[in-house]
């Protein structure tokens, strides 16, 4: 029987969060040992907010997406592909996850082109167009958790800086996975103050034009509708804490409570 495949995104929140790292990888014992393949997918915004200031650079955001000049590029690969993949791929061994750290770059994981946006230059911000998703399956097959920068290869063999929400969810995709769950620092959806156990797709746009959604969680919700859209059958938004008891907003086509289990 197929195991079913859990695509986990961790941001930088997360990444700095020493609990939470330190439960990473009990959180992905646990999922395999209930019979769940994990693949995760990171960010690391804040730690390449950090390299920028050294060097002189300001961060700069268009939809909650980094604007990536040409020294910006080069700093991004080298946090998210180097210092920061290897991080959570040492995390990982330490609790006896076997795991291995690669981008997107690597076999052509994700191909992206330019990025396009009406009111801005992003830069070199890459907008995925495949996933070629055999490699990822080799390495689960063979018990292997795979950790993926979301750094990817675009024309003429240039690195692209991909958002790691876009990642996570076209990587979920391609996987066929049961959830892709993306990790933020609120419990999940909040309207009007109130937290959502729930969502169905065709709520998600209403409040992002209503502005009750906005800022870097844009890009979370509607990766996650894109994701439940292609096959997908659940996306959950969810913080550090609830990540560790199943519990954030799912957001399916349907309404389904948070509580409610996917193998």
């Amino acid at each position: 029987m197929k195991r079913p495949i859990h695509v986990l995104k961790v941001g930088g929140n997360e990444l700095d969060d020493p609990p939470f790292m330190a439960g990473l990888g009990q959180i992905v014992r646990q999922w395999q040992q209930i019979g769940r393949d994990v693949v995760i997918v990171h960010g690391g915004g804040k730690k390449v907010q950090a390299w920028q200031v050294q060097f002189g650079l300001r961060s700069r955001y268009v939809e909650g997406l980094r604007v990536t000049d040409d020294i910006s590029i080069e700093i991004v690969e080298a946090v998210l592909s180097g210092l920061v993949n290897k991080r959570i791929v040492a995390r990982l061994l330490q609790v006896d996850v076997p795991a291995i750290g690669l981008s997107g770059v690597d076999n052509q994981l994700i191909t992206v082109r330019k990025m396009r946006h009406d009111e801005s230059d992003l830069g070199w911000v890459g907008e995925i167009v495949a996933v070629a998703p055999t490699l990822l399956l080799q390495l689960l097959a063979a018990g292997l958790t795979p950790v993926v920068s979301p750094v990817s290869m675009g024309p003429a063999g240039h690195s692209y800086n991909v958002n790691a929400d876009h990642a996570a969810r076209a990587i979920a995709v391609a996987l066929g996975a049961a959830r892709v769950t993306f990790l933020t620092n609120v419990p999940g959806l909040c309207i009007d103050g109130k937290f959502l156990p729930s969502a169905t797709v065709d709520q998600i746009e209403d409040w992002i034009q209503t502005g009750e959604i906005s800022g870097g969680m844009i890009p979370k919700v509607r990766s996650a509708v894109i994701a439940v859209q292609n096959g997908v059958a659940q996306a959950m938004i969810a913080n550090s804490k609830g990540i560790m008891i199943d519990r954030g907003t799912l957001i399916t086509d349907g309404v389904i409570q948070s509580g409610q289990e996917m193998g």
